[in-house]
């Protein structure tokens, strides 16, 4: 009986094969490297705000402590945004004439809030918890990075839930002494992971239960 096939088509047959499995390979990376982007996760992307607020200026250059503007970040889930009699404190005295800061006067005149644009936005099925990182440790600049020299707000990290477990799983590369949670370019005077251990011992942070799921999922 006559050969129908040509030998060659042994080699093409394998190559396809070959082919297809490294290109689905690659499909899956590339959509891995997306999910990873700024394109998804907003990593650096400046929000257009009503006022173009600097933390720059008022945490670096004027020394402002987190707390005077997020009052409730140590006793609440949420950070809280300050009201605009907050801004007013200063701002009736200095600079009162800015066309930058009518926005802000409006809003003290009318009593209608600044529609401020969220920059940190988790998902709604994802439950956290301010006061309980603040209480165990875990610095602003851990999430929020060095929001001090932002001119204006962006995210640092992606909030995708495996940057989470990766603290979650290893907490003693993150905690802080409680009471540098709040300063901005704090930096262990030992060994990060020594000090860490000992902070998760007294701190009693239970590691083996932060990966549970009803921690961020309720």
């Amino acid at each position: 009986m006559a050969q129908i096939f040509h030998p060659s088509t042994n080699t093409l047959s394998r190559v396809t094969i070959f082919g297809a499995l490294f290109l689905i390979i690659g499909l899956l990376w590339l959509l891995a490297q997306i999910n990873r982007s700024p394109y998804v996760t907003d990593v650096n992307v400046v929000r257009a705000q009503p006022v173009p607020f600097s933390h720059q200026h008022h945490v670096s250059g004027i020394g402002i402590d987190c707390r005077y503007c997020h009052k409730s970040v140590e006793n609440s889930s949420f950070a809280g945004i300050p009201s605009t009699s907050t801004c007013m404190n200063c701002h009736a005295h200095i600079w009162t004439n800015s066309e930058m800061l009518e926005p802000v006067r409006e809003s003290f005149r009318t009593g209608r809030p600044l529609r401020w644009t969220r920059v940190h936005d988790l998902p709604d099925f994802v439950y956290f918890n301010h006061s309980i990182h603040v209480q165990k440790g875990v610095g602003c600049v851990t999430c929020h990075g060095r929001v001090d020299l932002m001119p204006l707000m962006r995210q640092a990290e992606s909030l995708q839930m495996e940057w989470c477990l990766a603290c979650h799983r290893a907490p003693a590369r993150f905690v802080r002494p409680r009471e540098h949670v709040f300063q901005m370019d704090w930096v262990p005077s030992i060994d990060q992971q020594d000090l860490g251990e000992e902070l998760v011992r007294k701190y009693n942070i239970r590691v083996e239960q932060l990966t549970d799921c009803s921690i961020c999922h309720r």
